[in-house]
């Protein structure tokens, strides 16, 4: 539409079906790739990806003319034919249901980058759990814990 001038940014946060280690570390640069490529063709900017063993972290700037759940289910569907045909792990592989996606002003951008850059450290000293219930909790968002990510411990 003309005229319409937007500045939206979200982290979208999701975990691997019932929390399994199913990312490897040697093929997540390709796994990142590949869903930069899905961002791009849905005419949105990735900003920042880092996928963990079990979880991953996307920080986009979107446009209005896109729904995030809609974004979401493009991402999830098309990695997990793509894992499943690329074969990197036994077995069937499936993201969980469900997703977090929180938004950010201009201003923040270099520091939530920064953070999803670094996933590695950042667990090292807090769980995905931790991370995802702080997260939660720092943006008030209420939730049923029957509804979240199952936690395996």
């Amino acid at each position: 539409m003309p005229n319409t001038y937007s500045q939206m940014y979200a982290q979208i946060v999701f975990a691997t079906k019932g929390r399994e280690i199913s990312i490897p570390q040697k093929h997540k640069e390709e796994l990142h790739k590949y869903i930069t490529g899905i961002v791009s063709n849905r005419k949105q900017k990735l900003l920042a990806i880092n996928a963990m063993p079990e979880h991953i972290h996307i920080f986009i700037g979107f446009k209005p003319n896109i729904c995030i759940s809609d974004l979401v289910q493009d991402i999830k569907t098309a990695s997990s034919l793509f894992i499943k045909e690329k074969q990197w792990i036994k077995g069937r592989f499936y993201w969980q249901e469900g997703f977090g996606s929180f938004t950010y002003s201009h201003s923040q951008l270099t520091n939530v980058i920064n953070y999803i850059n670094n996933q590695e450290q950042h667990h090292k000293r807090k769980t995905f759990k931790e991370e995802y219930l702080e997260i939660l909790q720092k943006y008030d968002i209420e939730f049923n814990d029957a509804y979240l990510f199952e936690w395996y411990e």
